[in-house]
């Protein structure tokens, strides 16, 4: 089977299974973006969140808390206040956590070079913690994700370690990264539709006059707008957001032999 056929039998596959996640549904906030990949065929997600503000109890011997092994207290998608997260602290036993998550996102891709597409959309978007894989039997993904996160500890043992003014401010400190991520997802989703559209124009482009350099209206082009050979959105609104300075990189995994 070629990688092409293969992939699509791979998206299929993907699409037609059950929400196994907590909610049981795509996040609001991700859902455009989510259906804006899986209407191309050379994309597919297979995991998503929006980012969320959640509360967890993760036992007596804290610290390294393992979302698996405790128990939630609390998880939103929506700012919150003090009064939704004290009641939900008191049910603690052991080391409560509250932690702020920003979007995560895992995209399958056909090929290499649609993921390098998207890697830079997503970096030149704000998630700059975005890192492609490569498997050997040919999966390339990529997870998109963004580095302002917040962990705090707020009790040990059930004590509750912190006032509860400080839970008030580490609460708006959470909300504000939250209206941070949603900034950026919508960023990320206008900048995808530019590249995507601009994709498709250069491939629908007849490919001897993209190799003519000779042609002056080609040549006048590239150099009025040199960002946009590099995939960058640029637009009034978000051209000083999507600036790059400082190219993180492209990582590439080799995952084992069973993947």
């Amino acid at each position: 089977m070629d990688r092409s056929a293969e992939f699509r039998r791979w998206k299929a596959q993907c699409l037609s299974k059950a929400d196994l996640s907590r909610k049981g549904s795509v996040d609001e906030d991700v859902v455009e973006l989510v259906q804006l990949l899986n209407g191309r065929e050379q994309y597919f997600t297979t995991s998503s969140c929006a980012g969320r503000i959640i509360l967890l109890d993760g036992g007596i011997n804290g610290f390294e808390v393992q979302k698996q092994n405790c128990c939630w207290l609390l998880v939103t998608h929506k700012p919150c206040v003090k009064d939704d997260v004290m009641p939900a602290l008191r049910k603690a036993t052991g080391d409560a956590i509250l932690k702020f998550e920003p979007l995560i996102l895992h995209v399958q891709c056909r090929q290499l070079q649609d993921a390098q597409i998207l890697h830079s959309v997503a970096i030149d978007s704000g998630f700059r913690n975005s890192g492609i894989t490569v498997g050997k039997r040919g999966k390339t993904m990529l997870a998109i994700r963004s580095t302002h996160g917040l962990e705090v500890p707020l009790s040990h043992k059930g004590k509750l370690m912190v006032t509860e003014e400080y839970i008030d401010f580490l609460l708006q400190i959470a909300n504000q990264k939250m209206e941070e991520n949603k900034k950026r997802i919508e960023r990320f989703y206008n900048c995808l539709q530019h590249a995507l559209e601009k994709e498709t124009i250069t491939n629908s482009y007849p490919k001897e006059k993209i190799k003519d350099k000779n042609n002056s209206s080609y040549t006048r082009k590239k150099k009025r707008n040199p960002e946009a050979a590099h995939g960058k959105c640029v637009t009034e609104e978000n051209d000083e957001d999507c600036e790059n300075d400082d190219d993180p990189g492209i990582t590439v995994t080799i995952f084992p032999e069973d993947y």
